[in-house]
């Protein structure tokens, strides 16, 4: 190749660009867009609603020595690569290039890993510019920029000033706001289980059986829903009450307890598919406390240095060489046992997974994670480490698990018959499908234990699995009672969500893609419709009328079947190649007329709470205000004062320093946190309250 035969290459960021540059020769000139070149205007609505919803997208401002020297390295170039992400959002990136350029039948390259193979794969297999990915972005943006613009005013007039409104973040809005008044009505029930501790004679350690039958009636202590984020518990109880419950453990004691039943059965575990999007944002926030922002800018680093696949993907599918070489990797490390027997194939929950046809796993599985350590730090190893680990087990052997499930009777009346088979001792191992038999008259009590009979993909991914390993038990044989206890339990209200739980929530319902989780959860909070307690998600007053309102006046918008079938129908342009602009029609001109209509609605109020301070100016209350920082103070009388002070929350826990109040603060940042009243005399701080309270108080 003659120094005039230059190929540029066009990528969105600097770090893409260096990484790119270590697989390409001289020959080539690689500059980077950094992000959007161009974009709808931000003064008016830059739709032409007129002529079939045209966008009118203008250069983005303060890009112009970019474009500049993109059109100045485009002249001296005899070939003009785009290399911009491979979905949606990195073709329209693409396009816009492109029509700024003024190119004719741009090359376009994708790839999902940043490896010299996959360059030099896509470099052979250029291709067109996509016009049904970017007919699906630019309907998304119309969408957005439509609902966006008409509904904006109306909140500034009919809620408070200065608000905005976005079609899917409003969906966002909503679960949390219908989940914190699930939680307000909410009414919490007592129940009780009956526990006995019970062990073989000579054997000093006993082992917690719980009541689960009373003459034959099952107990029905509670019913439990599992979120992702813990337990929910429910229902009504068939022991309720405290004097119900002593009662049984009156009648209970002294009486011999029999083993009647012992059911074992082997199982086996299957490891989990490798990373969406969704399911690494969840993970990383149950381990390390991410936040969907933070983990999906760690991922973009590691995605651009080449040390995993592209991070926005919803498809659990991974490429045939790299599935061969974890497996080799596997062999030669753990041992040919830890090798599932065949190539394991996952199917994911998405009707049409998006753009990028790969999971997110490492591009080199036998890369040292200290590379990445000392490289980019702790934060990126940590990430990397649980990709790597999720994607490596996904192709291991299944764990073996043994279960035993161990019935112990107790006879409350001679008259009434024993247990079934009792005193006939039998070391035969039964399916745990068979129901045990009971008698009236006859109290039965349970316990499950289990083991690890090959660890298999665990050795990686523990998913938190612990083991319960029962004394060998014989039916018929009599344990001794060494205490029994009626312990009470309390209904637990439904969890407010987190981001796992909120992410988890937004792709089980169709709402969102892989590129917007985290944007929709950092602009409600940006909006300070939501604030974080404990690390859960809050609505904040002015959240609370801002949904209300929507929910009122726009009951449609924000559904969310609504809200799934406007994904659905962009699915439809890329997959089905539609037209985006019917789709838009549809939904503008019920839209407009209902805004139009909303004009005439009531103002909303937004629920105002008062403080025990006084205004120092008039003695007025002072209200906890919702501005653009935050909550702060406020006299009650203002406009005609306007004093404000800052807002410090008292968390009801005393400083373990110097028994100040601990009160709620935030960093420059905005991340909350707990600290002294009495700063900077006291400089106690710390990130969670539970912290706190395990601290004793300095006398």
């Amino acid at each position: 190749m003659t120094k005039q035969e230059m190929q540029l290459v066009i990528v969105e960021s600097p770090t893409k660009a260096r990484t790119l540059s270590r697989f390409l020769g001289d020959g080539y000139r690689i500059e980077a867009s950094m992000g959007h070149l161009r974009d709808l205007p931000k003064s008016t609505m830059g739709i032409d609603i007129e002529h079939n919803f045209e966008p009118q997208y203008v250069n983005v401002k303060g890009k112009e020595k970019i474009i500049s020297k993109l059109k100045s390295e485009a002249k001296g170039a005899t070939t003009i690569i785009l290399a911009t992400d491979p979905d949606r959002e990195g073709e329209a990136i693409a396009h816009h290039i492109s029509e700024i350029l003024k190119l004719n039948n741009p090359k376009r390259i994708v790839f999902h890993e940043i490896t010299k193979e996959a360059i030099e794969e896509a470099l052979k297999n250029p291709r067109d510019l996509d016009m049904h990915l970017i007919d699906a972005q630019t309907a998304r943006r119309v969408l957005d920029r439509l609902v966006g613009y008409k509904l904006s005013p109306l909140l500034w007039q009919k809620v408070r000033r200065g608000l905005s409104a976005g079609r899917v973040q409003s969906i966002a809005l909503r679960l949390i706001v219908e989940r914190e008044r699930e939680i307000e009505k909410f009414k919490k029930e007592k129940y009780f289980t009956i526990n006995v501790i019970l062990s073989k004679a000579k054997d000093p350690n006993g082992i917690a059986f719980e009541l689960i039958e009373i003459g034959g009636t099952k107990i029905e202590q509670k019913e439990t829903l599992s979120l992702y984020d813990g337990d929910y518990t429910f229902a009504k109880t068939t022991i309720d009450n405290k004097e119900k419950a002593d009662s049984i453990v009156t009648t209970l004691t002294g009486k011999p307890f029999t083993v009647a039943e012992v059911l074992q059965k082997e199982s086996k575990r299957s490891p989990y598919a490798p990373f969406t999007t969704s399911t690494m944002t969840q993970e990383a926030s149950r381990r390390f406390g991410f936040t969907s922002k933070r983990t999906m800018s760690v991922a973009q680093k590691l995605y651009e240095e080449g040390f995993i696949t592209y991070h926005r993907t919803d498809s659990v599918t991974m490429a045939n060489q790299a599935v061969t070489a974890i497996r080799s990797f596997i062999e030669k490390t753990y041992g040919d046992k830890y090798v599932n027997e065949s190539p394991r194939i996952f199917k994911g929950k998405q009707k049409l997974a998006q753009e990028a046809h790969e999971c997110i796993r490492p591009t080199d599985v036998g890369r040292q994670l200290s590379v990445i350590r000392d490289e980019l730090g702790g934060d990126f190893a940590k990430l990397y480490e649980l990709i790597w680990n999720r994607a490596v087990a996904s192709q291991m052997a299944e764990a073996v698990l043994e279960s035993t499930t161990v019935y112990c009777d107790v006879i409350l009346s001679e008259r009434e018959g024993s247990p079934a088979n009792a005193g006939k001792s039998s070391d035969k191992l039964r399916d745990s499908s068979a129901t045990p038999q009971n008698d009236k008259g006859v109290c039965r009590f349970k316990v499950t234990g289990s083991v690890v009979v090959f660890d298999g993909f665990l050795k990686l991914y523990p998913q938190g699995l612990t083991e319960q390993k029962l004394p060998v038990y014989l039916q018929g044989d009599t344990l001794e009672a060494q205490k029994i206890d009626a312990i009470e339990h309390e209904t637990t209200a439904p969890p407010r969500y987190n981001e796992a739980s909120l992410i988890a929530t937004l792709e089980e319902k169709g709402i969102g893609r892989p590129s917007t989780y985290a944007p929709i959860i950092s602009t409600i909070q940006d909006r300070q419709y939501v604030e974080r307690e404990e690390g859960r998600f809050a609505p904040t007053s002015v959240g609370i009328a801002v949904n209300d309102f929507l929910v009122s006046n726009f009951s449609h918008l924000v559904d969310i079947p609504f809200t799934a079938e406007m994904e659905d129908g962009l699915d439809d342009i890329v997959h089905k190649g539609k037209a985006w602009q019917p789709m838009i029609a549809d939904f503008y001109k019920p839209f407009e007329e209902k805004v139009a209509a909303t004009k005439e609605a009531k103002r909303v109020k937004i629920a105002t709470e008062e403080s025990d301070e006084i205004c120092p100016n008039d003695g007025s209350k002072l209200l906890v205000r919702v501005g653009r920082f935050g909550k702060f103070l406020a006299c009650s009388k203002f406009p005609e004062c306007k004093f404000t002070k800052s807002f410090e929350e008292e968390v009801g826990v005393p400083c373990p320093l110097d028994g100040g109040k601990v009160v709620l603060k935030k960093t420059r940042k905005g991340r909350k946190f707990y600290g002294c009243s009495n700063y900077p005399n006291c400089k106690f701080a710390a990130w969670k309250l539970e912290d706190i309270k395990k601290s004793p108080v300095s006398s």
